[in-house]
């Protein structure tokens, strides 16, 4: 069993793929078989396994993203109330809420068994930077 804390830190809204941090740490920890599981510590900020080799699949992702769920002061977002911390807030709330704040990742040999295209990333919500935290704990 092995614990580490990874430091992320955010420009604004967007992916920040982290798998280098994470397979490094799996090499590290000189892991045989067993289960990595990535938890973020905020609530404004999700994890995403996602494709790496094409960069308009971010785009794209953070596209749809902006289009389900606007800022709050968009119109179509008149009816919330959380609003102390600047528009952006109470919508990446509502993003994380959607998506996973934590990740399980088998390892085989003491390697991620990750996809050929898949990346580990940090869904950043909010518009200005951030440092975000994710608790890496890897169990044989």
């Amino acid at each position: 069993m092995a614990q580490s804390l990874v430091r992320i830190d955010t420009r604004g809204q967007g992916l920040y793929e982290f798998t280098d941090r994470a397979t490094d740490f799996v090499r590290q920890a000189h892991a045989g078989d067993g289960l990595l599981t990535l938890f973020v510590r905020h609530t404004s900020c999700s994890l995403l396994i996602q494709e790496n080799a094409d960069p308009d699949v971010r785009q794209d992702l953070e596209a749809f993203f902006r289009r389900l769920v606007p800022p709050a002061d968009d119109p179509s977002m008149r009816y919330l109330v959380h609003r102390t911390e600047g528009p952006d807030d109470m919508p990446a709330h509502i993003k994380a809420a959607l998506t996973a704040v934590s990740l399980s990742i088998p390892v085989t040999a003491g390697r991620l068994a990750l996809g050929v295209w898949q990346g580990i990333y940090l869904f950043e919500y909010r518009d200005q930077p951030h440092r975000r935290e994710v608790v890496m704990h890897l169990s044989a």
